[in-house]
């Protein structure tokens, strides 16, 4: 059945350079995610295995004396990537309706130009901004006991990701034609309403992309939350509505895995593994956030035939 398809799929076509070069490219960017998968999998495996469900429910991480839970860096991860969804995706909004609704001609391609001159800072250069601005900043006005906290992490993160938010949210906003506003706009609606009646119903599944992407960046950002987050392991609130580790040091699944830990752990087959989990368990998390957008995106253009 497959090789019928596929010479259906060929039949009557030119097989060009440049569909040849194409099939191979394609092909090797998805046998080069297979290997990755498959390399997390066979190393991170032999961790989970040992742990069970206690490596992704309890918080000891001790490596000096073979103890790997990994709790309180998933937590780590999920708060800061919350808080700074929390803070970014209604200014990304807000920028984004403003960029698509009220701007055009050169004041639009100026604003367009400076969100793409913030999405293209290196991580790095954010992390050291934070250093000496966010963590002084917070550790003075919310009375903390040091600026390297969850908290200053998820405010850095939110800054990074707006320029995914609103470039997304812009392009899915200026996706609803001119003739449907206008359609709104010759029934007597206003502006305001013309958006939130006719052009956000349609381009709700590309802002929620936007959103899902975003996350993904946040899950994935290493230097910048390495930078401030103060890389305290073992970590986690007393109870679902315990706040108190966010305003304290904690530990994130990628600041772990971009720490000097991991050349430690290199010779050790227990360690190791743990580590390589980590990165697995981090993969899934990413993974998931771009297959729902993608299948979002699937699902609107087939809603939309």
């Amino acid at each position: 059945m497959a090789i019928y398809r596929l010479d259906r799929f060929f039949k009557d076509k030119e097989l060009s350079g440049t569909m040849v070069f194409s099939i191979l490219f394609s092909a090797f960017v998805f046998l080069f995610l297979a290997a990755l998968i498959f390399f997390l999998f066979i190393e991170g495996f032999p961790a989970l295995k040992r742990e069970g469900l206690q490596f992704f429910t309890e918080a000891n991480w001790f490596f000096r004396i073979s103890e790997y839970k990994a709790a309180s860096m998933i937590y780590g991860t999920f708060m800061v990537s919350l808080i700074a969804i929390f803070i970014a995706a209604p200014i990304g909004f807000g920028a984004s309706v403003f960029i698509s609704e009220y701007l055009s001609g050169s004041p639009r391609f100026f604003a367009k130009s400076i969100i793409e001159l913030l999405a293209g800072i290196p991580s790095v250069v954010y992390g050291l901004l934070g250093i000496l601005f966010l963590q002084p900043f917070l550790y003075k006005n919310f009375d903390l006991n040091s600026g390297d906290t969850l908290l200053t992490a998820g405010v850095l993160l939110s800054i990074m990701i707006l320029p995914t938010i609103i470039t997304l949210s812009d392009d899915a906003f200026r996706s609803v034609s001119s003739e449907e506003r206008e359609t709104s706009l010759s029934l007597g609606l206003t502006k305001e309403e013309t958006f939130f009646s006719t052009v956000f119903p349609k381009a709700l599944p590309g802002f929620i992309v936007a959103i899902l992407l975003a996350t993904g960046r946040a899950l994935g950002e290493t230097i910048a939350v390495f930078l401030v987050v103060g890389r305290a392991d073992n970590r986690l609130p007393n109870s679902l509505f315990d706040l108190d580790p966010v305003f304290k040091a904690g530990q994130t699944l990628t600041s772990k895995l971009g720490g000097s830990e991991i050349f430690i752990a290199y010779g050790n087959p227990e360690h190791w593994s743990s580590i390589v989990a980590l990165g697995l368990f981090l993969f899934v998390f990413v993974m998931g956030c771009v297959l729902i957008g993608d299948l979002i995106l699937i699902y609107r253009d087939k809603s939309r035939i």
